[in-house]
């Protein structure tokens, strides 16, 4: 592990490779598990705000789920934390595939077509970021936050490719980094990353 600021960040991070190929897994990250995503607190508002600017960009399916739940996210009943709702307990409502069945998100769409109304002075809500950060996953203590890479099976094709392009997992998510804890986080990141190549 090591520390940055205020968070515990895994080795693994730093020394594992991986770069999403979309060719192959169609997005499949945002379809399969047992839970939505996790959203942050501050995210339920945005999610609310926003909500009548990308609900065009929704599967009709995306938008009877939240529509019947009457809320945009989902309290899981063991620990209280806020997620994504799903569609039959599988797919993120905000799913929406593309010709080709490639997995989107409707948020995202609807940010990349200039839809979403941002207010002067605020960060622009391209997504949850626990979609962003993906395969980080956050978990955060009273004290800091742990950093830790997620390593899944569906992401193979990823990690193949990750290590064929010589991409490390911080690399690779380098603008959800710098959304989540700033440049100056990240320009750590990266002088621990070349210090540890020295060595």
């Amino acid at each position: 592990m090591v520390a940055i600021d205020h968070t515990l960040v895994s080795d693994e991070v730093f020394t594992e490779c991986f770069c999403c190929d979309l060719a192959h897994c169609k997005g499949c990250c945002c379809v399969e598990g047992d839970a939505g995503a996790p959203l942050e607190e501050a995210e339920l508002t945005l999610l609310d705000r926003y909500y009548p600017y990308f609900k065009p960009y929704m599967s009709e399916e995306g938008i009877e789920v939240v529509e019947r739940l009457g809320e945009l996210f989902e309290v899981l009943p063991i620990d209280g934390s806020f997620v994504t709702p799903l569609i039959r307990r599988r797919e993120c409502a905000y799913l929406v595939y593309d010709d080709n069945g490639m997995a989107l998100c409707a948020i995202e769409k609807a940010f990349m077509a200039g839809a979403l109304p941002i207010k002067p002075g605020e960060d622009a809500f391209r997504k949850p970021v626990s979609c962003h950060l993906f395969p980080i996953r956050i978990t955060s203590y009273p004290d800091y936050d742990a950093v830790n890479y997620f390593r899944w099976d569906i992401c193979k094709d990823a990690m193949r490719l990750g290590r064929k392009k010589q991409i490390p997992v911080f690399r690779f998510l380098k603008e959800p980094l710098i959304r989540k804890y700033g440049p100056d986080w990240f320009a750590q990141a990266e002088a621990y990353y070349e210090a540890f190549l020295k060595k």
